[in-house]
């Protein structure tokens, strides 16, 4: 059926969704979805018309960027918690694309490599400290190696003691997107110290009052120029720093994830164990470990939606899409959609081997194209964390996993089981 063809489009019968979205968290559109057995579906969100969809073609559509833009769809509650206000995310057209350089220009494989390192040693750090502790919190733990090697990496200078303040700001931000109340207030604060902090080396960089090295974040954020060859102001330059900080520590989920993985499917950890060569040498099946990655990043939820805005009216599966209208992607719906995984609640990394990257399918950091379109410029950077943190657990340390609640609350966006993934009796591998 062509997009111009018209078909019934559900409608959601009621004054507004939007209570139902803070209760049901990720599974709102995509209990929707099923309920009426269709991938689009109007409703009304925080008193205006909205648009929700989901699934591989949905997603396509989605990052048409001649039919949607992205500025004015983050609410300014998120931009004041999550992204800041000014910064890549909120952008469209040739000021994105130029500014996404920016990213995309920090990502490059020697780039990335010296990340790996970096995390790798901060990991083999931690584990120092952690010997003949009664009980390590993984998240919480995960979230101090993180900011470490993120700042690091970024050309951030950070005091020892400064290390878990920093880090917890930014889980903060991470932790207010979905919440109101306190947690929210929380999520602004930290934003707001930050920016003021990163604003304050800004300007330090651009005095001559602070080196840092040319190859890393903070130099290329401090001098960038926008279309207008104009120095970035100094609060925008804040943000798009934070906008490379933020999201490793916020790895931290998907460390804590992969552990639950590995806890609840021993089998896998199994098969990522390294086994040593008559040289001394580990080795491990490399494939397995992306395909372990990849499903961590499908299986559990981080991202539950999306938003952006209709730039010009069309017709799209019998649904009219007005110009002004708030469209909602379906990320957690879409990841777990039966019709592009197979067994989609069954956690299987094999479900990877002849998987051929699409780019509108498993989208966890977004869809589309990393340099023209809004997908997560730092997708390649997760990967690569998730995939030396994940060697740390399985080959570098043995532990134990201790009786706690490690259910997921789906009504909480990000979701966090309550004990953050409590490991006990951590020893060297080989010990």
């Amino acid at each position: 059926m062509s997009e111009f063809e018209r078909e019934s489009v559900p409608h959601e019968k009621t004054l507004d969704s939007s209570v139902a979205l803070m209760t049901e968290g990720y599974e709102f559109i995509f209990n929707r979805r099923k309920a009426f057995g269709s991938d689009i579906f109007e409703t009304r969100l925080l008193g205006k018309p909205a648009i929700c969809m989901g699934g591989k073609e949905a997603a396509r559509l989605f990052y048409d960027t001649d039919r949607f833009h992205r500025q004015g769809a983050i609410p300014k509650r998120i931009q004041k918690s999550l992204f800041g206000q000014g910064g890549v995310q909120t952008l469209d057209g040739q000021e994105h694309a130029h500014r996404k350089r920016l990213f995309m220009d920090l990502m490059t494989p020697e780039r990335l490599k010296q990340l790996e390192g970096v995390t790798e040693k901060a990991w083999l750090d931690a584990a120092e400290r952690w010997i003949g502790r009664e009980a390590v919190v993984l998240f919480d733990e995960a979230r101090d190696v993180l900011c470490r090697s993120a700042y690091e990496w970024a050309g951030v200078p950070l005091d020892e003691d400064e290390v878990q303040e920093r880090g917890q700001e930014y889980i903060e931000m991470v932790d207010a997107f979905g919440a109101v109340g306190l947690r929210h207030r929380r999520g602004r604060q930290a934003r707001a110290k930050a920016e003021r902090r990163i604003a304050e080396l800004i300007g330090e960089i651009r005095d001559g009052l602070r080196q840092v090295p040319e190859e890393t974040a903070a130099h290329a954020m401090a001098w960038h120029r926008g279309l207008d060859g104009q120095l970035l102001d100094a609060k925008v330059a804040a943000v798009e720093l934070i906008n490379i900080l933020r999201p490793i520590v916020a790895i931290s989920w998907y460390v804590m994830f992969s552990a639950m993985a590995l806890h609840d499917y021993p089998a896998c950890a199994d098969k990522l164990r390294m086994k040593a060569d008559g040289d001394g040498h580990r080795r491990g099946h490399g494939d397995y470990a992306q395909w372990f990655v990849q499903e961590v990043r499908r299986f559990y939820p981080f991202t539950p939606m999306l938003g952006a805005v209709v730039s010009r009216d069309f017709v799209w599966r019998g649904c009219e899409f007005k110009e002004g209208t708030m469209v909602l992607l379906d990320v957690y719906g879409t990841n777990r959609d039966p019709a592009l995984w197979e067994d989609p609640e069954t956690f299987r990394p094999e479900r990877f081997r002849s998987w051929e990257g699409g780019p509108f399918d498993l989208i966890p950091q977004g869809g589309g194209d990393h340099y023209t379109g809004h997908r997560c410029a730092g997708e390649w950077l997760t990967i690569d964390t998730m995939r030396v943190s994940l060697d740390f657990l399985v080959n570098r340390v043995t532990y134990t996993v201790p009786e706690q609640d490690l259910n997921l609350k789906l009504s909480r966006m990000p979701a966090m089981p309550e004990s953050r993934f409590v490991i006990s009796e951590v020893k060297w591998a080989g010990d």
